[in-house]
């Protein structure tokens, strides 16, 4: 019988946090969505579009650091259903706004609400699954943002066409507040919720009712490991940035490419990620399975030392075998290998590589991302883990940022091939240090005294 609840209650609660979390993602991106209709009716210029959209980018980076922090606080049901909530109601609200004030606003308090959405579900997911299915569960929920971005505009253009973009933010705001309600009656925080036995077993009680084996947030920041997986994500997701930020950019200006196959570059990026992640998840689950998890070293490190040595592999081959040209009667083995390909798709061969670099790429960046979240998450106390998952998760922001305008003024100042050099340098040698400390100590925190 215990077997069945826990089958019943992962499968209820996964499929809310997943609904859950694509009407988040839906509704972060709802401005963007809407806006050419917008546009139609309230003159707006790019510096005003600029302000709304960096208002909500400040503010989720800022939400999503102190939601992971209180995760560790409070319940983590109530924490992704209040988020869920007030994203909710921010959109209708805009909805009935006109200003660009009112706009930046009520955008910056929907990225303050949307910081509370991620944080909860590595909780509850640590809570529900063995160590062996955290990584997959982990990758799965994490395509509901996948499946938002994808459907999204398709959903919120044909609304947009049957009713306007006040009720289209209307309707979807109103959805999230229906679902919160929803999310705070379905999500459990752990088994012994509803009568079953924990997973993670919980520390001794002291005297005084504390946690006799709760590490302290000293005891988190004084682990080399934290600051090793910080680092690791900050260099993976601001490479990660510049391809996609940039890459298409890249194509164009300098590598003399058409607009349709930077689109499709960018287009096979993203489906090389979603492939990628999931396989991350699934692959290094799978390792943890045979060996489990230990106080030295973590048998996800193979998988991601392996995705983080093709992300630069791939990056040296996008920046050095990418040309203005597409010789289709070239001699090189990797052209004529992708002809029947090419004849295939109705592409020439130049144009199906750099597609393939991209899916490459995607899969190999995409991959790692997940997997430091889910180390961060497993490798910290359980008291602590949401808070070591906001620490390398703002690191990942950081990494964000640097791929912008200190990225860009590289290439402005020298060219895009210098400044994708600059970022292929960077990884490799990341990857060469995450290699040399891949045997550190991974258990963050205090040990229980029982460990080796």
């Amino acid at each position: 019988m215990a077997g069945k609840g826990y089958g019943y209650y992962r499968l209820v609660i996964f499929t809310a946090m997943y609904v859950g979390y694509t009407l988040y993602y839906f509704n972060r991106k709802t401005f963007s969505f809407v806006m050419p209709s917008v546009m139609e009716e309230i003159e707006l210029d790019k510096d005003d579009l600029g302000l709304i959209t960096s208002s909500q980018s400040a503010a989720y980076a800022i939400s999503k650091f102190i939601s992971g922090v209180l995760s560790d606080q409070m319940s983590a049901r109530w924490l992704f259903s209040s988020g869920l909530l007030l994203v909710g109601l921010v959109n209708v609200v805009f909805s009935w706004s006109s200003t660009v004030a009112l706009f930046a606003g009520l955008w910056f308090l929907n990225g303050l609400a949307q910081g509370l959405g991620w944080p909860p579900c590595g909780k509850v997911l640590r809570k529900w699954f063995e160590p062996s299915q955290f990584g997959t569960w982990w990758a799965i929920l994490s395509t509901s943002m996948n499946l938002a971005g994808g459907l999204g505009p398709l959903v919120a253009a044909l609304m947009a066409l049957r009713y306007d973009w006040r009720t289209t933010l209307a309707l979807s705001g109103a959805l999230c507040v229906v679902a919160s309600a929803v999310c705070l009656l379905l999500i459990k925080n752990e088994p012994s919720d509803v009568g079953l036995p924990n997973i993670e077993p919980g520390p001794k009680k002291g005297k005084k009712g504390a946690s006799a084996g709760d590490s302290t947030l000293a005891e988190l920041l004084l682990s080399p490991y934290l600051w090793v997986l910080s680092t690791g994500y900050l260099v993976v997701f601001g490479v990660k940035t510049c391809c996609t930020d940039w890459g298409q950019l890249f194509l164009i200006q300098e590598r003399g490419q058409s607009a349709l196959v930077g689109s499709s570059y960018m287009s096979a990026l993203e489906v090389g990620g979603l492939v990628g992640s999931i396989a991350a998840g699934y692959l290094s689950d799978r390792a943890v399975a045979r060996v489990g998890l230990s106080v030295y070293g973590n048998p996800r490190h193979a998988l991601l030392l392996v995705m983080m040595a093709g992300m630069s592999a791939s990056m040296y081959l996008f920046r050095v075998t990418v040309t203005g040209s597409s010789p289709k009667d070239s001699s090189d083995p990797w052209i004529v290998a992708l002809h029947p390909l090419a004849n295939l798709v109705g592409l020439t061969e130049h144009e199906v590589w750099i597609l393939l670099l991209g899916a490459v790429f995607g899969f190999c960046s995409y991959g790692p991302i997940a997997l430091f979240g889910v180390i961060a998450n497993e490798s910290a106390p359980s008291n602590l883990c949401g808070t070591s998952h906001a620490i390398v998760a703002l690191m990942a922001n950081v990494g964000g940022f640097l791929a912008g305008l200190p990225f860009s003024t590289i290439a402005k100042h020298y060219s895009w091939g210098t400044a994708f050099w600059v970022a292929e340098v960077t990884c490799t040698a990341s990857t060469l240090a995450f290699f040399l400390l891949r045997n550190i100590r991974t258990k963050m925190g205090r040990l229980p005294k029982k460990a080796d």
